[in-house]
């Protein structure tokens, strides 16, 4: 059986949804970060970084979220959550999910852990990255929006569902208690993470994670 290292509303959320989506059997497996479990050496031999997810598929160890994802669409095609290989929407796919990993998500990371971009004490620093990074994702969800508005479909990659959706999702969320705009402010977005909120895989991920509103 599939389990999955998680810790509610951290980047677990996104391989948690799509294994919600497949419908496949598995377990989750709290990673109690409030108590350092996430650095415990049980823990750091799944994944030596320290960072959540992990899944554990048979003999299989995996760690990074995107890896997960795509494993996660690869073992399980029927769930369609992918398109097809060699084609130019799964070049598109692979392109918005390195952005979303590489570049939303390591921005937002920025913002939330400005003292790792700066030395210790420096809290006059680590406020100027946390602003800068604040900008930029800014600019970053404006990207989301447009892109959704460039092609108008109902789900990230236009009309079909995708491990995209999940992912975005998850990203969008991080900014619900932004000072500036929270993504669900955008004309696109706002509606888009409607339809995501009314997926009952979605609603069951809430719900087994123990979250409350506002959920984006």
């Amino acid at each position: 059986m599939i389990h999955l290292h998680y810790y509610p509303s951290t980047a677990a959320m996104v391989p948690h949804i799509l294994l919600e989506e497949i419908g496949v059997p598995y377990q989750r497996v709290l990673v109690d970060r409030t108590q350092n479990a996430h650095k415990a050496p049980d823990y750091l031999r799944l994944n030596p970084n320290g960072l959540i997810p992990v899944l554990v598929d048979a003999d299989l160890v995996l760690y990074e979220t995107a890896a997960i994802c795509l494993h996660l669409c690869d073992t399980h095609p029927e769930a369609g959550l992918a398109p097809a290989l060699g084609t130019a929407r799964r070049a598109h796919f692979y392109k918005w999910l390195m952005w979303l990993t590489n570049t939303l998500q390591a921005t937002l990371i920025t913002y939330f852990y400005p003292e790792r971009s700066v030395a210790p004490g420096n809290s006059a620093g680590a406020a100027e990255v946390k602003a800068q990074a604040e900008t930029r994702i800014s600019g970053l969800l404006n990207q989301l929006d447009a892109e959704l508005a460039r092609h108008g479909g109902p789900w990230f990659g236009g009309d079909d569902y995708s491990m995209l959706d999940a992912y975005v999702f998850t990203l969008c969320r991080w900014t619900r208690n932004f000072a500036s705009p929270a993504a669900r402010t955008r004309p696109q977005l706002g509606p888009y993470l409607q339809r995501m909120l009314a997926r009952p895989a979605v609603q069951r991920v809430l719900v087994a994670e123990g979250l409350t509103p506002p959920f984006v």
